[in-house]
């Protein structure tokens, strides 16, 4: 099998992934969960006409001319109105969120008023009418659209849903995927290692960056090289609802690469099987009925950068949200050897210097140094076959953060 261009396969990858079924879950559970829906307003807000401040309601002609006394007639606390009316010369003593009180137009706020007591109020500084009221539907009417469906519900979207009446939301379901590590040599962080085995470290980046975009993540642990232990977490993916299954690791060439045989014999279809890329070469793809089934490479960057650029996309697809790749222009910080045929991802640390970014990428880029992800903060891409590039020359960088 040939090796597959990255936007070919990215492009392959997304062709037809599209939003899951929506499901409704209430608002304490709907924190950056995306809306299957538009969401319209079941009441208006404020449903009436509602004191902006402290103060007293009030005739403006009552209080054109100042200092102006007037009997107080009443009180009208949040959430129980006066039932009156306000006629010459009278005031009602008036709460944030309450109904203005008929014949009042205007609220005097109570810094400008003082109590003469018996009954009285002196009114210290004229108002006009409508002053420090929110008028009936201010902020929206019922049946408004307030949030338009794929909108992430961030606290303020939530805070409007509540608004709007709602006790829940109709969201589209998050995105499960299933990870399954594999290989003789790995074994779990905090083990005592024996001389030929190494820490499984792949699934806790993949995890993490599945939940970045709104999946949910279920590590189904190592399977030994064997294609019945392999064969056992595939079905244990299944039975979970898995959308995505995906496997670290066994996806290549060699004796002990089974994930592709073990799948294909679950009835996986294979789509694609390498990569040109690097790192990341060995990436494979396929559908295993409704699922998806991602095949990342072993090594521990390589699999961390096919996941930022083909899994964070499928996921955020999946689960109706948009995603763009941050990717930038900058200056090469250090001078680069032409390309091969391979499209290359390249360590970097970037920083602005004189206004324009500098990448300046490490001098090492094996696929198993993770401490060197962990200081960069960007990908140089270089196209394949691209020719050499000097100290300062232009470049493209994919920002990781």
């Amino acid at each position: 099998m040939a090796l597959l261009p990255v936007a070919e396969a990215l492009e392959r990858l997304l062709e037809d992934a599209a939003p899951l079924q929506a499901e409704c879950v209430t608002l304490m559970d709907a924190a950056d969960r995306v809306l299957a829906e538009p969401l319209l307003a079941l009441r208006t807000q404020p449903p009436f006409n509602a004191s902006a401040m402290d103060g007293y309601a009030v005739r403006a002609e009552d209080v054109a001319s100042v200092p102006a006394r007037l009997s107080v007639i009443g009180m009208a606390p949040a959430g129980r109105g006066f039932a009156g009316t306000v006629g010459p010369a009278q005031a009602v003593r008036i709460f944030t969120g309450a109904p203005l009180p008929a014949g009042a137009d205007t609220i005097v706020i109570q810094e400008n008023a003082r109590d003469l007591g018996g009954g009285s109020v002196e009114v210290t500084a004229s108002t006009v009418e409508g002053r420090n009221i929110r008028r009936l539907g201010l902020d929206f009417s019922k049946g408004d659209v307030l949030l338009e469906k794929g909108r992430p519900l961030d606290p303020a979207a939530l805070s409007l849903a509540a608004s709007a009446n709602h006790p829940q939301v109709s969201v589209v379901k998050r995105p499960l995927i299933a990870i399954i590590a594999t290989g003789d040599e790995l074994l779990p962080p905090g083990s005592d290692l024996g001389p030929d085995q190494i820490i499984s470290s792949n699934a806790y980046g993949v995890a993490a960056a599945a939940r970045s975009v709104g999946a949910s993540a279920l590590d189904l642990g190592i399977a030994p090289d064997r294609k019945e232990a392999i064969a056992t977490l595939v079905k244990q993916a299944v039975d979970a609802g898995a959308d995505v299954i995906v496997t670290l690791g066994g996806a290549s060439v060699g004796d002990h690469d089974l994930v592709h045989d073990v799948l294909t014999g679950e009835g996986m279809t294979l789509d694609f099987w390498k990569i040109a890329m690097r790192p990341g070469k060995p990436l494979m793809f396929g559908r295993l009925g409704e699922i998806r089934c991602i095949g990342l490479p072993g090594n521990p960057v390589a699999s961390l950068v096919c996941t930022q650029l083909f899994l964070k996309p499928l996921l955020a697809r999946l689960g109706g949200r948009a995603f763009r790749q941050d990717m930038r222009q900058a200056r090469l910080g250090a001078a680069m050897p032409a390309n091969d045929l391979r499209q290359d991802y390249v360590r970097a640390v970037v920083k602005e210097e004189a206004g324009t970014p500098l990448a300046t990428p490490f001098g090492i880029q094996d696929s198993s140094m993770l401490k060197m992800l962990a200081h960069a903060n960007g990908l140089i891409v270089r196209e394949p076959f691209a020719p050499p590039a000097a100290t300062g020359a232009a470049c493209s960088v994919l920002m990781l953060r």
